[in-house]
């Protein structure tokens, strides 16, 4: 999954409620541990600057990163196209109040996993969960660390990308294993993986409740013509071609997910966040949007179908962009359903893929 910041390089300027504590450590749980960690969860995702004075380096991680993107001459390239972009890119995450969420929902998704994995696996408790971030703090590296000072005994490395993509989960797992290996730490632990769970049955039945709750937020007399459009980030057909089974995944999601609803409304499945010239995976979100306004249909629900909570591709990119492109078409009822963010559903599902495997 590209972020939003990507996509803006090539386009001109233009169970736990309450809220978590700021923390610069890798580990989600802010206490430290009164004993000795028999399990830990390294949580994998991609992601993002916290605040305004991130976004340049994050920028200039991501454009490093050649799993998700190759340049020509990258080690040069790349630090310049993200110190170009980085002031328009710092604007966008301003519009969604100055830095993406991602941290927050990551933290208290991982404290909600930690209390039920203890209650439900007191043999291998206690269980901790570490953020593994790829292009910002929290960083794999540190995660190892402070495993190691945690006296973690098994390790499991849970790709919180639901459907797998080489430059996603890939990338994040290509960047945890060199970090083991840059830290003498091989044999330190006894590691696991997880990297995909496009089907889980709990993941499914999230969705469908998020569904369920923006359907809510049509009028009775509208609810019933409601058009759901899946979103998904796109990915280059280059990468595609090659075997990546992103594509394939997300449509068993969406599959599934339909399948659980009983396929009570029209849908359609598209893409979002392309990034260049090149071919990628196709239709465009927006130009669905666009078709479907020009149709008639007037209720739209953009379901973020690859994506686990908030950050600036559903603030932004689905919330304002989007928006505008569907309100100009011609629909008059454009929402989106609630990410997954900490709903209980989630953290239960989350849980129970770990429990389970």
């Amino acid at each position: 999954m590209l972020v939003r910041a990507q996509r803006a390089l090539w386009s001109r300027p233009s169970l736990l409620a309450s809220s978590a504590r700021s923390m610069s450590s890798s580990v989600v749980n802010d206490e430290k541990p009164k004993q000795k960690v028999k399990t830990g969860v390294v949580l994998l995702n991609m992601g993002g600057p916290e605040s305004s004075k991130d976004v340049g380096d994050f920028l200039s991680a991501l454009f490093s990163d050649t799993d998700i993107i190759k340049l020509p001459f990258q080690k040069y390239l790349g630090p310049l196209i993200s110190k170009r972009r980085t002031p328009h890119v710092t604007e966008l995450y301003e519009s969604i109040g100055g830095g993406s969420p991602i941290h927050k929902w990551t933290k208290l998704q991982g404290q909600g996993i930690e209390k039920l994995l203890d209650a439900a696996r007191p043999e291998s408790a206690p269980h901790r969960c570490y953020t593994g971030f790829r292009y910002v703090k929290p960083r794999a590296r540190s995660a190892l660390l402070q495993m190691k000072e945690d006296g973690v005994e098994r390790a499991v490395a849970f790709s919180q990308y639901p459907q797998f993509s080489c430059t996603t989960a890939g990338s994040s797992l290509n960047e945890l294993w060199r970090e083991v290996r840059d830290l003498g730490l091989e044999g330190q632990f006894t590691w696991s993986l997880i990297d995909r769970w496009p089907t889980h049955p709990m993941f499914i039945k999230a969705v469908s409740k998020k569904i369920k709750e923006g359907l809510e937020l049509f009028s009775p007399e509208d609810r019933n013509d409601v058009h759901i459009v899946f979103s998904a980030h796109s990915l280059p057909l280059r990468t595609v071609f090659k075997g990546d089974q992103y594509s394939h995944e997300v449509a068993a999601s969406v599959m599934s997910v339909m399948t659980d609803l009983n396929f009570s409304h029209r849908y359609t499945l598209c893409w979002q966040s392309q990034v260049g010239p090149s071919a990628w995976l196709a239709p465009k979100t927006c130009d669905i949007l666009e078709a479907l306004g020009k149709k008639g249909t007037k209720s739209v629900l953009v379901v973020p179908i690859a994506f686990t909570s908030d950050h600036i591709e559903t603030l932004s990119e689905i919330d304002n962009d989007f928006r505008e492109v569907a309100i100009k078409a011609g629909v008059t009822n454009f929402r989106r359903s609630p990410s997954l963010n900490d709903d209980p559903a989630i953290i239960q599902a989350m849980a129970t893929i770990v429990k389970e495997h």
